[in-house]
């Protein structure tokens, strides 16, 4: 987890003043009796209110606090904000925690472009086989997976890279539209 808070507190750190002001105004938002924290009774209801059913799971809010004190401050929720940018809310499908570091997922599903999701589960249960999958699963870690992608990707035709990237900015642009606007993704 501390690798996520580092790489949050320095995107944290470049964003424009706007959005800076945008995050506090969420964090405000979420801190119901304004005591400058997030209880997890707040948390939880601020993302039943918003649909983020992703968010929901009580891993992430305890992930999030560091000081152990049960409850986000700011700069903890510094941290939930990238994550929701990032659209790093990752749940290991078998024990149903959240991952913040290095996880595994069926690679099979992960590049099946018909499935809507890929299975992706932690490496406690990956190691201990704590999961049922299809039979004839391959499993790999995330960075593994993202090498494979970037190799893949280079491998395609011009034209195709060149299709994929336009539709990555394009994901990008309304991402920063969104936090410009005040929203924040699920």
């Amino acid at each position: 987890m501390e690798e996520i808070r580092r790489v949050a507190a320095a995107y944290y750190e470049h964003l424009p003043a706007k959005d800076k002001k945008s995050l506090r105004g969420t964090f405000k938002a979420m801190d119901k009796n304004r005591d400058g924290k997030i209880s997890l009774l707040e948390y939880l209801d601020y993302f039943k209110k918003k649909n983020g059913t992703d968010f929901t799971h009580q891993s992430i809010c305890r992930a999030l606090d560091m000081n152990v004190n049960g409850s986000l401050d700011f700069e903890e929720a510094i941290v939930l904000f990238y994550i929701m940018e990032s659209g790093r809310t990752i749940i290991c499908m078998s024990c149903k925690t959240f991952m913040a570091g290095v996880y595994f997922s069926c690679s099979q599903c992960f590049f099946n472009v018909a499935s809507r999701r890929s299975f992706d589960i932690c490496c406690d249960c990956y190691g201990g086989k704590k999961f049922t999958h299809h039979s004839d699963a391959i499993f790999c870690d995330n960075f593994s997976l993202l090498s494979q992608s970037r190799s893949l990707a280079l491998e395609a035709s011009a034209e195709k890279r060149s299709r994929v990237v336009e539709g990555c900015n394009w994901m990008l642009g309304v991402a920063n539209l969104a936090v410009s606007a005040g929203c924040i993704i699920m």
